[in-house]
């Protein structure tokens, strides 16, 4: 990718508990995107619900107190259009399956690739 993508205007809503991860998100999006961190499932519902600026949740699916394929349900629930990326470390065709029936929009696999990340966003974002 050459060009940096523009997503100034755009809020990104990054649902996972691993600190590595997190950094990874910081580091490559915080200067292309506002961005919103949670560390499970129940506060990113509580987010949704409370923050309309919110364009698209990267969702992990493995998490304490609230699974990202429950808060995904009650995510689309609250805003049906709302994009939810699944991104887990979970690649089973059953997962990506199960992400899908939870309503996830997409799915990215972790380690998470670059490329893949900024295709998926700019589908979604512009």
């Amino acid at each position: 990718m050459n060009q940096s993508p523009d997503w100034s205007d755009k809020t990104i809503l990054i649902v996972e508990d691993d600190l590595i991860a997190r950094i990874f998100y910081e580091k490559t999006l915080k200067d292309l995107t506002q961005l919103i961190f949670v560390k499970n499932g129940l506060d990113a519902v509580e987010t949704v619900k409370t923050d309309p600026s919110v364009d698209l949740v990267l969702m992990d699916l493995k998490m304490p107190v609230k699974t990202g394929f429950e808060a995904t349900v009650e995510i689309k629930s609250i805003r049906p259009s709302l994009p939810v990326i699944a991104q887990t470390a979970l690649a089973y065709p059953q997962d990506k399956k199960k992400a899908k029936e939870a309503g996830c929009d997409d799915f990215i696999s972790k380690p998470i690739e670059i490329e893949i990340l900024f295709d998926t966003l700019t589908r979604f974002l512009g």
